[in-house]
């Protein structure tokens, strides 16, 4: 759980239609590119990590044959809670054997099937939850914060406004820096769509959008009100020593 709990952070919401993932990528140095945080699984689900990257991908991969050897047998999507309930099961036996060690990684999967979009999470214990919104990684809690504020209004959210919820949530996240286009991934799945990784100009309208003003508005009245203490400490100061000057 601590390796989930020092990854990246990924945060996973939904509305009545749609399902999207965002992500906060690191880079292991300034020489270095940013690491993939989304993986799609299938046409209609992809994942969003926390945590060591090659557990997760030994994950991604299994699932990926699951839904292929399910296309092939039935052909048909896989539905995402049933490949869920796999995942934990398999995540669950490396728990109860001395010679193996659970995985290290955290999952946020979105999908959507014939009962709608889900949000699922998924614990190197083996447990496994829906939501309708979640987040895992660093700093997380500030996230789940605004998530708790604002989910009664993501069942009725168009996809540009849950993407926008989405990022506003990562965003409290950061810790030092900006979110930009290079630093975030986002991932989108809907009925009228196959799951789409957005990456770099993809995602920089959707950045570009967010509500900057009202942060800088925030700073310049607190610092406006921290000077009009200073300049009321002056004057009172003042006032104070004036009659022993007389």
């Amino acid at each position: 759980m601590e390796a989930v709990k020092q990854g990246s952070a990924a945060v996973g919401v939904r509305s009545s239609t749609h399902a999207v993932l965002a992500t906060l990528k690191r880079a292991a140095s300034d020489l270095s590119d940013y690491q993939r945080k989304i993986f799609e699984i299938d046409e209609h689900l992809g994942i969003a990590i926390a945590g060591l990257t090659a557990d997760a991908r030994v994950l991604c991969k299994y699932m990926r044959t699951e839904c292929l050897n399910h296309r092939y047998v039935y052909e048909a999507p896989l539905q995402v809670g049933r490949l869920v309930a796999q995942v934990g099961d398999k995540s669950q036996k490396c728990t109860q054997s001395s010679w193996l060690r659970p995985y290290g990684v955290g999952l946020l999967v979105a999908g959507y099937d014939q009962t709608g979009p889900h949000i699922f999470q998924t614990c190197p214990s083996g447990n496994y939850y829906e939501y309708k919104a979640q987040t895992i990684g660093a700093r997380s809690q500030s996230a789940k914060t605004y998530l708790e504020k604002h989910f009664t209004e993501f069942d009725s959210c168009e996809l540009d406004a849950l993407v926008k919820h989405a990022l506003m949530a990562l965003k409290e996240t950061v810790q030092s820096g900006e979110l930009n286009a290079k630093n975030c991934s986002v991932g989108i799945v809907g009925p009228d769509m196959r799951f789409r990784v957005l990456d770099g100009a993809d995602v920089k309208p959707y950045i570009d959008a967010l509500p900057t003003d009202e942060i800088v508005a925030d700073a310049d009245t607190a610092a406006g009100s921290g000077d009009s203490a200073a300049v009321a400490t002056t004057a009172d100061e003042a006032d104070s020593a004036a009659p022993m000057q007389e």
